[in-house]
């Protein structure tokens, strides 16, 4: 079986052929121009990830929202379910960039924290 996906790791967006076996182990990887591409052909094939991006609520502060984000990848079908905990979720002014704002997201082990200030 052969997946062809475009690169994400660098702007270039090299397009990957990544070659698999009936049980679904990488065989090889072809397109990229970096180790990053191979290294992600072969992640995004077998367990892709991602890093979630997106705003909380704030009660007490100037505005109505925070930005925030996963402090690393997250497995990819656990992205409704971190988003839906993010949409749920209310945090109290002061907000400072860093503040952990949900504690093991979708049980992933992954905090999100907030990367803009609330006062």
């Amino acid at each position: 079986m052969v997946r062809e996906i475009t690169c994400i790791s660098c702007p270039l967006g090299c397009p990957l052929r990544v070659e698999l076996d009936e049980a679904g182990a990488v065989l090889s990887v072809t397109g990229n121009t970096c180790k990053r591409g191979e290294d992600y052909g072969r992640k995004e094939v077998t367990a892709p990830t991602r890093t979630v991006t997106s705003t909380i609520k704030v009660e007490g502060a100037g505005v109505p929202v925070t930005s925030v984000r996963t402090e690393r990848d997250i497995p990819k079908e656990k992205i409704f379910t971190c988003m839906e905990e993010i949409r749920q979720a209310v945090v109290k002014a002061p907000v400072a960039i860093g503040d952990v704002v949900i504690e093991n997201v979708a049980g992933t082990g992954v905090n999100v924290r907030a990367t803009k200030a609330a006062q």
